[in-house]
């Protein structure tokens, strides 16, 4: 195999014309100059100068050799340039899946700003598996995910897997939906204990965002009666106006509620779920990932209850 180094002290010596130039150019001795040429012509197994007079000139081989020289050079540098300009963030491509509910509110402005400040990057951009939303990105095929967990969660050494990075975006509280003439839509907070008689229109899969609605409502001494399973809000907002039951349900999902429902807090507990950024530990080092965590802190700042996010969870998977 040619050595590309020797071939660019090649590629001195045939642009300059002497072995003494190209010592002086590359800021070797003509010594070094002279035994890297010797040494190139060994692997190339036949000679690639000749003398003419004080100089020299490149044989056909030699001449063949340089232009390939110049061709890697040239490529080198190119390669130089991509790679600073993906480093600060000019270019590049990054993969991100959302769950559906952060889509409008979180993801969308998020991504918008990001365009803004990095133009040159390419987001690929995809719902996240509701089963397993951390998957892709310890499998290394998503850099970011938004997802959800639930509040006071606290990560396994199992999830640790793949350096996975988590950072808390917003605590989205549930609150109670009901049908707009139901008995305790006059009151303006509920206990949750007072909906443990009433059937229960679900909203969510099995899974983050319905294990804390589960637990609140044990915390509560009940278990909700379901009898109308909907894995869409607005669906789901729909059955309760329709009076078919009441149900709980997060605050990004209630931005727009159905003229149908009334929608009041809970309390004793109040169920709440945890939105945060999932992302590979290797991907925090490109500048557009980075600016992505900046634009979805700054939709979570603007789509959330007061109070501002906090920082990487100190239990984050390493």
């Amino acid at each position: 195999m040619l050595d590309v180094r020797r071939l660019q002290v090649l590629r001195a010596v045939v642009t300059s014309g002497t072995v003494t130039a190209a010592a002086a150019h590359l800021g070797y001795t003509p010594s070094a100059v002279s035994q890297q040429v010797s040494a190139l012509e060994k692997q190339a197994g036949t000679a690639l100068l000749e003398r003419v007079g004080r100089g020299v000139r490149p044989t056909a081989a030699g001449l063949l050799l340089t232009e390939h020289a110049a061709l890697i050079s040239a490529a080198v540098a190119r390669a130089e340039t991509a790679l600073a300009d993906l480093r600060a963030g000019r270019t590049g491509r990054l993969s991100v899946r959302y769950f559906a509910t952060a889509g409008s509110s979180l993801v969308a402005p998020a991504l918008a700003r990001l365009r803004e400040e990095h133009p040159g990057v390419r987001i690929d951009v995809e719902l996240a598996d509701p089963g397993d939303p951390f998957r892709e990105v310890a499998a290394g095929r998503a850099d970011l995910a938004v997802v959800v967990r639930p509040r006071d969660h606290r990560t396994g050494d199992g999830d640790g897997k793949g350096g996975v990075r988590m950072v808390r975006l917003l605590h989205d509280p549930y609150a109670a939906v009901l049908p707009a003439g139901h008995p305790l839509a006059g009151q303006e907070v509920l206990d949750l204990h007072e909906l443990a008689g009433e059937q229960w229109v679900g909203s969510e899969p099995p899974g983050p965002c319905l294990e804390p609605v589960l637990d609140s409502c044990a915390a509560a001494g009940f278990s909700p009666d379901f009898v109308i399973q909907s894995e869409d809000y607005a669906t789901a907002q729909g059955f309760v106006a329709a009076g078919l039951g009441v149900g709980l349900m997060p605050g990004l999902a209630l931005r727009t509620p159905h003229p149908g429902v009334v929608v009041r807090r809970v309390r004793n507990p109040e169920p709440v779920r945890v939105i945060s950024a999932a992302a590979r530990k290797t991907s925090l080092e490109q500048p557009a990932l980075l600016a992505l965590l900046d634009a979805l802190r700054n939709a979570a700042t603007a789509a959330g209850p007061p109070g501002p996010p906090g920082p990487p969870d100190a239990h984050a998977p390493d």
